[in-house]
């Protein structure tokens, strides 16, 4: 019997997709867990700012790396906290899962699609909806959970306003370097 080490050695060929997704995925992973390091300016709020690399990528390099980025982030970044497969996760998940869907969508508007504004504005009002729909669904099925949706929207709508600026003035930059 052949025991030769090459007799079981696996070579996995990557692209550069799978670099960029492998880079982006690792900044917006710290950027989430420096901001979970942070105390949230509101209960069950947070300012978002891993999202800036999602819109930051989908600018440069298109949906698809983008939702790769964006989806990873949120596994990763909860077996990281400790928080897979709880209810945490669960909107977290659904909320990203939202957000990468639209995002998708609205790239295929005529034209270029949206602003860095436009898509990240999308994509947190969205987040927001799908997760108090999850939460209504499966853990608080009472109808007082959508009396927090003007608050929530309205953050969503502030914090995506200024990600979305930030996403935009970052690609800007990075013009500069083409």
């Amino acid at each position: 019997m052949d025991m030769s080490p090459n007799k079981f050695e696996v070579s996995i060929q990557t692209t550069r997709e799978d670099y960029l997704i492998a880079w982006f995925t690792a900044l917006a992973i710290t950027i989430y867990l420096l901001e979970h390091a942070f105390p949230s300016p509101l209960p069950g709020i947070k300012l978002g700012f891993a999202n800036i690399v999602v819109i930051v990528v989908l600018l440069k390099f298109g949906w698809r790396i983008s939702a790769w980025v964006n989806l990873l982030r949120v596994i990763v970044g909860s077996l990281i906290m400790g928080s897979f497969l709880s209810p945490t996760f669960v909107l977290s998940f659904s909320g990203a899962l939202a957000s990468t869907l639209v995002l998708i969508l609205l790239s295929f508007l005529p034209g270029k699609g949206c602003s860095g504004i436009g898509y990240s504005i999308a994509a947190a009002m969205v987040h927001v909806i799908a997760q108090i729909w999850v939460a209504y669904l499966f853990f608080i099925p009472h109808a007082g959970i959508f009396k927090l949706l003007p608050i929530l929207m309205t953050t969503a709508f502030l914090f995506g306003l200024f990600n979305g600026l930030i996403a935009t003035i970052v690609v800007e930059k990075l013009q500069n370097y083409n």
